[in-house]
């Protein structure tokens, strides 16, 4: 008898340390998977609302001319003015930057959790990371993936905005030549600076809200782990999430994407001013002017159309990201 319970006794102990070890040391074959499921996510989720993302940013370099004044009717313009491929302009040029930015975005927000769960482990006894510090996560993980392909998101911007005729760029590659050619190297970063500020509630909010509202359901109906959720639960945890960050942060991104287009022709005929088309020195110009000239609504253009898109984008990126590592074996997942 006391033989058999012995053998009975081993195996509950060893197993548990070793699983400890195992999740807070990811290999490279899973972060390697771990950036590739970031990229599919990415480009998956911007391809599946590219329509209502271009809108966005027409409605928001715009001024008072108001080409574009709501979704239905600026989604037919486009389709009239550009054509049904028309309105997936830009889409490549965004999924060549979304690709390797989600993967970064992804891959240093689990590396951060990561060290900061270590951290509190060995100094409180407890790993769990509190909304506050999932929010800073989220916020470092959301600068460094963008500033790293800010250039690319700048060249989208130009590509997307161009219409019918008034087109002077023929691709990624001829644009950021031109731009190199007329406006120098620093017009890459033009609107970096609200990008940043803007990116911190955006990016920080999308995770902690993720994070916290998937904890509360797994608390709520007594489950141990989160691939016990459904996928629409984790769906609605990615929209609330998205929605809640972008509301936040849009007069920042309305300012990125003015500042995108200062001084470049192929914008006239969205927002000119005197005829001539509009320049801003920096964000604080393009803030007070934009007010001034066009109302503290201004700051929220294209709001409508971008509650429509980041809703299903955000939650498809969420979703899409934890399928494809559970698909490629990947044992470490964002909440860890």
């Amino acid at each position: 008898m006391s033989a058999s319970s012995n053998r009975a006794e081993e195996p509950r102990q060893a197993p548990q340390p070793q699983a400890v070890v195992a999740s807070t040391r990811p290999s490279y074959s899973q972060i390697a998977k771990s950036l590739f499921a970031g990229g599919v996510a990415g480009g998956l989720s911007r391809t599946a609302v590219a329509p209502l993302e271009r809108l966005k940013i027409l409605m928001q370099v715009q001024g008072n001319e108001q080409i574009y004044r709501g979704v239905w009717q600026g989604l037919v313009h486009m389709a009239r003015t550009d054509g049904v491929r028309g309105m997936m302009k830009g889409n490549w040029t965004n999924c060549v930057r979304i690709i390797p930015n989600s993967a970064v975005k992804f891959l240093t927000y689990e590396q951060l959790s990561r060290e900061m769960s270590d951290h509190y482990r060995a100094t409180t006894g407890s790993g769990e990371l509190t909304p506050g510090t999932r929010l800073l996560a989220g916020a470092c993980a959301g600068i460094i993936a963008m500033s790293a392909t800010y250039p690319l998101d700048m060249v989208r911007g130009r590509l997307t905005v161009q219409e019918g005729k008034n087109q002077q760029y023929r691709g990624i590659v001829h644009a950021a030549r031109t731009i190199l050619a007329q406006e120098g190297p620093l017009a890459f970063y033009k609107g970096w600076l609200p990008s940043v500020i803007g990116v911190v509630p955006y990016v920080g909010l999308n995770f902690a809200v993720y994070e916290t509202l998937k904890a509360m359901l797994l608390k709520q109906y007594g489950l141990r782990d989160e691939r016990e959720l459904t996928i629409g639960a984790r769906l609605g945890c990615g929209a609330i999430a998205g929605s809640m960050g972008q509301t936040v942060a849009y007069p920042f991104d309305v300012a990125r994407r003015r500042l995108q287009m200062s001084g470049w022709q192929g914008a006239k005929d969205l927002h000119s001013h005197g005829g001539n088309v509009v320049a801003y020195t920096g964000m604080v110009d393009c803030f007070v002017r934009t007010v001034r000239e066009e109302g503290m609504q201004a700051l929220f253009k294209g709001l409508w159309p971008n509650y429509l898109k980041v809703v299903p984008s955000i939650a498809i990126a969420f979703v899409t990201y934890e399928q494809v590592k559970e698909w490629l074996g990947v044992e470490f997942r964002i909440s860890e």
